[in-house]
Formats: structure tokens, C-alpha cells, sequence
């Protein structure tokens, strides 16, 4: 297991540099000049070169680049060129917001999702599974964003019951969290549907129905049990994006989280917030990866780590 570890570790950590490198050339891609933004537009000439001086940008790519991943072996992300203030600053007033985001969207979808997706299947081809899946395909194909300013005109304009923007409470949370939790139940559903109905079809629950054990006992201590791995790895996957994917949903609802800051930031062509933030999002989906891989084994103990 330890040696397992270190192997997952060092991909890990290739992952990221490469993750950086990459990111670090794409960025200064974007059209436009942070300095002259900075500036304003009545700046002079001497006005932008005096401030592409204050920010480095004067430097060669190359020693900008290697300035930055010194700053990083050393846990600085660098000055944000729009607030003057540390990225790691500005990161950590947001990041627990967009925390508190995805687990309220995945708390709600993993349980709604997996609850549909068993229902379904053992209802299969009946109304019960019909009514399901349209549940499931219209969370699919329905965008995030037309889900939030209907959920904003129905419950925040109309009924007046939640707010619509904002960050303080419990409430501010339910209609971005619901609304960014949408796609990942209607994938899980679909997902655990297909998966369970695999399983039923098996030797060992007609063994089990034959024995006389009950349907719920078959359903959920036995298809459901060897449909987990499935579904972890489903729910794993999509806890990651909704880390990196909160950017829309944020931006609608005007929600202070670490997505609405990659928004404002790549308005303003702040480098070092974009690259910190990608990133950040970037260590989400491989530390989940690396706890999936792990969760392998511990549900299902014939997985062997090498």
C-alpha cells in the first residue's frame, strides 16, 4: 500500500507541473494587456510600461516562468494584480464559500440520485422507470445556468422565499446548490439505473430470491453493495467538477466563491489569480482520484493495488 501511495503521489505531483506549465503559457495567450487595463485607458505610454515594470511583466517569459515555480516550491501563488493583495489571500476568503457549495450539491444529488436510479431499475420498462429517466435526462439537458435564473425568478422574485445572491447563510446556498448539483443526479441516476440492472440480472439474486430473501435485502445488501464501485467512482469524478465546474453557477447567482473570482479574474487578466485557481482546481480531481483508488480496495478487498 505504501508503495502504492508514492507511485500515486509522484503522478500526482507530474500531473500538477505539467498542469502549471501548461496553464502558465495559456494564460499570457489571452487577448489583451493586464498592464494597460491596470492603467486605465487615459494612461500614457510611460503610464502602462511604468506598471508592466511593477507587475515583472517586462521580463522575458521565460524568467517569469521560472519566477513563478520558485514562488511555488516556496507556497507563494504570487500578488494578484488586480487587489495588490497575496492570490493565497484573496483564495482563502473565497474557498470555503465554493467548499460549502459543492457539498450541499453533492449531498442532495448523490442521495436523490442514487434513490432514483435503484427505483428505476427495479421498476424497469414500467412507469416508475420511465418517469425516472425523464427526471434524469431533463437534469442532463437542461443548462445549469437556465436552471439557476428560473429557480432565481420562481423563488426569489416571485415567492420572495430565498434569496437570490450572496453568501451569509444556509439559505443562500440552497438554490445554487441545487442548481449545480442537477447534472450529477441526473448522471448518477442514469448511472446507478444501468449499473443495478447489471447486477439483478445475475446468478447470485435469483440464488437470493430463490432462498427466499426479502427484495429489499436483495436490492440494497446485495445489488446495490457490488454496484458501488460504479458509483464511486461516478460520485468521485463529479465532486471534482463541481469544484472546478461552480464558475457559472457562481457567476448567476452572484455567489462569493473561488469560481466567481476565476471570472473576475480573467476579466481582468490577473495571471497569477487564474493560474492559482486552475491549479487549485487541477489538486482537486487528482487527490480525488488518488481517494477513489484507494476506496477500490477497500470495497471491494479482490482489487489489488500494484
Amino acid at each position: 500500500m505504501a508503495r502504492y501511495g508514492l507511485k500515486k503521489l509522484l503522478e500526482m505531483l507530474l500531473t500538477l507541473f505539467i498542469v502549471v506549465t501548461v496553464v502558465f503559457f495559456l494564460v499570457r495567450m489571452i487577448p489583451g494587456d493586464p498592464a494597460r487595463m491596470i492603467a486605465g485607458d487615459q494612461a500614457t505610454l510611460e503610464d502602462v510600461e511604468n506598471v508592466r515594470e511593477t507587475l515583472g511583466l517586462n521580463k522575458p517569459v521565460g524568467e517569469q516562468y521560472i519566477s513563478y515555480i520558485t514562488g511555488l516550491f516556496r507556497g507563494d501563488l504570487g500578488t494578484s494584480m488586480r487587489t495588490k493583495r497575496p492570490v493565497s489571500e484573496e483564495i482563502a476568503v473565497r474557498y470555503p464559500n465554493t467548499v460549502k457549495l459543492a457539498l450541499t450539491a453533492i449531498v442532495w444529488s448523490v442521495i436523490v440520485g442514487i434513490l432514483l436510479g435503484v427505483w428505476s431499475a427495479r421498476h424497469r420498462t414500467k412507469w416508475q422507470d420511465y418517469f425516472g429517466m425523464t427526471i434524469a435526462v431533463s437534469g442532463i439537458s437542461l443548462p445549469n445556468f437556465w436552471i439557476g435564473f428560473m429557480l432565481i425568478a420562481l423563488f426569489a422574485v416571485k415567492l420572495h422565499w430565498l434569496p437570490a445572491t450572496g453568501a451569509d447563510s444556509f439559505r443562500h446556498l440552497i438554490l445554487p446548490g441545487f442548481t449545480l448539483g442537477t447534472t450529477i443526479m441526473s448522471i448518477l441516476a442514469r448511472f446507478t439505473r444501468s449499473s443495478m440492472i447489471e447486477q439483478l440480472k445475475e446468478d447470485y439474486i435469483r440464488t437470493g430470491r430463490s432462498k427466499g430473501i426479502g427484495e429489499a435485502a436483495i436490492t440494497w445488501r446485495h445489488a446495490f453493495r457490488n454496484s458501488m464501485i460504479s458509483v464511486v467512482t461516478v460520485v468521485g469524478m463529479q465532486f471534482g467538477f463541481l469544484l472546478g465546474g461552480s464558475v457559472v453557477t457562481e457567476a448567476v447567482f452572484a455567489y462569493n466563491g473561488i469560481g466567481q473570482l476565476l471570472v473576475t479574474s480573467v476579466s481582468f487578466r490577473d495571471y497569477p489569480c487564474i493560474q492559482s485557481l486552475i491549479l487549485i482546481f487541477s489538486l482537486h480531481f487528482v487527490v480525488i482520484n488518488f481517494i477513489v483508488d484507494i476506496l477500490y480496495a477497500v470495497l471491494n478487498p479482490e482489487i489489488q493495488l500494484s
